[in-house]
């Protein structure tokens, strides 16, 4: 086990969080560029597309394979941020109408929070839990719509992709990475997997890959480089460094992102209502990223916290 790395301060604080919310950012543009340049009805292709041609890059690039107990972990972390989070996120996305399935998942911060006390040993605080509550307040504001009855399959989705994605965050966190393990081979690990779980369902269920026009390739070359490899690098290097709840509450920015996107580039309007949101959305991340880390209990101080600390390896 290696020492716990003390939180980054001052402008390297601040620089480590703006990198790392690039991510969230970039998922943002995805349901534009789906709509606008995707082939429909093909969410478990898309998550395929998204997932392996980025792992299989980053592969190829940081020429490490997992070692030991890390084989299983990285199967399960790939299962639970790529694996099973993509597809339950597009089924959510079809089914649900009106941006609920932006409401749903922006109670991510939540999730983590209540998974850290048991997992990371840390102590959910009055003002994170109320970030939390304001963050998913603000999201509904912006992306909720009238609608007709909910589809329950559609909730479940979401809800299962949520504490899928926050359990791999968590897990992330309390696993770190293997020492000389950079940000790049972990999300190379975990999209390979992710990608190769998703393969076989979407061959199953989707049939054979659909002929792509030249937008479409387009499309799936920006998500699969920018939108996945490039984001989730920043990802995981900024879950080395930052808390899980500091990590989480960058989610936010993703709908933020993609309803400023609708307005700036689909003529999509944005209301009063909806700008109100966008502000108290973005004021409950700011919030979580400058509230105090919570303390570790002490039965986790000398174990898990050095655990923790062991990815936090040179970059």
């Amino acid at each position: 086990m290696t020492a716990t790395r003390s939180a980054p301060a001052g402008k390297r604080a601040t620089g480590l969080i703006l990198l790392t919310a690039v991510a969230p950012v970039s998922w943002g543009t995805t349901y534009a560029v789906t709509t606008e340049l995707l082939p429909p009805d093909r969410p478990l292709f898309t998550g395929l597309m998204r997932a392996l041609p980025a792992g299989l890059l980053l592969l190829a690039l940081a020429r490490v394979l997992p070692r030991g107990v890390w084989w299983w972990k990285a199967a399960a972390l790939g299962a639970l941020n790529i694996g099973a989070f993509f597809p339950l996120l597009f089924l959510s996305a079809y089914r649900l109408p009106g941006g609920l399935a932006a409401v749903v998942g922006s109670v991510g911060p939540l999730f983590v929070v209540g998974l850290a006390a048991p997992l990371l040993g840390q102590r959910p605080t009055v003002r994170t839990l109320l970030a939390g509550v304001v963050a998913a307040l603000g999201v509904s504001l912006v992306v909720l719509k009238a609608a007709g009855a909910l589809d329950p399959l559609g909730v479940a989705a979401a809800l299962a992709s949520v504490a899928s994605m926050s359990t791999g965050t968590v897990l992330t966190k309390r696993w770190g990475r293997p020492e000389g393990v950079g940000p790049l081979a972990l999300a190379g690990w975990q999209l390979t997997a992710g990608g190769l779980l998703v393969a076989p369902l979407a061959l199953l269920v989707e049939g054979a890959p659909p002929a792509l026009a030249a937008p479409a390739v387009g499309g799936y070359l920006y998500l699969a480089l920018a939108n996945t490899a490039l984001a989730y690098c920043l990802w995981f290097r900024g879950m080395g460094h930052l808390t899980a709840t500091q990590v989480t509450f960058l989610g936010p920015l993703s709908p933020l992102t993609a309803a400023v996107l609708g307005w700036a580039a689909l003529d999509e309007t944005l209301t009063p209502l909806q700008l109100t949101g966008m502000a108290l959305a973005f004021g409950a991340t700011v919030t979580g990223q400058l509230a105090p880390a919570p303390r570790l209990k002490a039965s986790w101080r000398t174990g898990a916290a050095s655990e923790i600390g062991s990815g936090a390896s040179k970059d």
